[in-house]
C-alpha cells in the first residue's frame, strides 16, 4: 500500500504542478504502481475542478464568465502545461506530412512551430466555450461529469502507454512502458466500476453516462489505430497529446449533452 502511494506521488510530480519537496524512488516497482495509480491522479484532479467550480459558483459573486475563466485556467495551471506541450509537438510533427523519422525529429525539437501554436490557440478556445456553456445551469451531474474528464482521460494514457509499442528508447513514455507490463491495468476496470457504480446509484441518467462512456473509448481505439501509422508508436508526446484530445472531446460531450439530453 506504501509503494502505492509513492507511485500516486510519483504521478503527482510528473504530471501536476504541485509542489512536493521530496525524493520519491523511482526504481521499476514504484514506476510500476504510478502506472496503475494514472486513473487514481485524474480523479484527484477532477475532484480539484469540480471542488473549484462549486466554491467559486455558490460562494462568490463572480459572474457566469468569470467562474467559467477560473475553471478554465484551473485546467492549465494545474497540470503545468506538461500535456499542452505534447499537444503542440505532436501537432507539428503530424502537420509536417513528412515520414515517421521526421516526425520523431520534429516531436524532439525544443522549437514550436505554427501548427503547434495554432492547435493550442484551438484546443484551448474550444474548450473555454464548452466550459463556459456546460457550466451555465450547473446541475448535480455536471461535477460528476467534471470529475471524471481527467480520470477518464488517464486511463487512456494508461492503456495506450501498455498496449503500444514504444516509438524510441527515451523520454518519458519509454520510462514508464520499460517499468510495467499490460498485466497490471486489471486494476483499470475496478476504478472505472468504482466510479460508475455509485455515479448510476445516484443520477440514473444511464443514457447520458453511457454516451460520457463511450466517448474516451472511440479515442482510444483511434489513438491506438493510428499511433503507429503516424509516428511509429507511442511518445511522451503522443501520450501528452492523447491526454488533450481525449479531455476535449469529453468536455465537448459535457457541452453537447447539456444542450441535446439534458436541456
Amino acid at each position: 500500500m506504501i509503494k502505492f502511494f509513492k507511485g500516486f506521488l510519483i504521478n503527482c510530480q510528473f504530471f501536476t504542478a504541485l509542489p512536493l519537496p521530496f525524493e520519491l524512488p523511482m526504481d521499476k516497482e514504484h514506476l510500476r504502481k504510478a502506472v496503475q495509480t494514472f486513473p487514481l491522479l485524474g480523479l484527484f484532479q477532477g475532484a480539484i475542478y469540480a471542488g473549484l467550480l462549486y466554491v467559486v459558483h455558490e460562494f462568490t459573486p463572480f459572474s457566469h464568465l468569470a467562474v467559467a475563466f477560473v475553471l478554465w485556467l484551473a485546467t492549465i495551471l494545474l497540470t503545468g502545461g506538461i500535456h499542452l506541450d505534447g499537444w503542440m509537438d505532436a501537432s507539428d510533427a503530424y502537420f509536417s506530412y513528412q515520414n515517421v523519422e521526421k516526425r520523431l525529429e520534429i516531436m524532439k525539437d525544443p522549437r514550436t512551430g505554427a501548427f503547434g501554436v495554432l492547435s493550442l490557440v484551438v484546443l484551448l478556445s474550444c474548450r473555454f466555450l464548452f466550459i463556459y456553456e456546460a457550466t451555465v445551469n450547473v446541475e448535480y451531474i455536471t461535477y460528476i461529469f467534471i470529475m471524471g474528464i481527467p480520470f477518464l482521460s488517464k486511463t487512456v494514457m494508461g492503456v495506450l502507454l501498455l498496449t503500444v509499442k514504444s516509438a524510441k528508447n527515451e523520454g518519458l513514455g519509454s520510462l514508464f512502458q520499460s517499468a510495467a507490463k499490460p498485466k497490471v491495468l486489471w486494476i483499470y476496470p475496478l476504478y472505472l466500476v468504482g466510479f460508475l457504480f455509485p455515479v448510476m446509484v445516484m443520477i440514473k441518467d444511464y443514457y447520458s453516462v453511457g454516451l460520457f462512456i463511450l466517448a474516451p473509448a472511440g479515442c482510444l481505439f483511434f489513438c491506438r489505430r493510428n499511433a503507429l501509422k503516424w509516428f511509429g508508436g507511442i511518445t511522451g508526446d503522443v501520450l501528452g497529446a492523447t491526454v488533450e484530445g481525449t479531455e476535449f472531446i469529453l468536455w465537448m460531450t459535457v457541452w453537447l449533452l447539456h444542450y441535446f439530453v439534458m436541456a
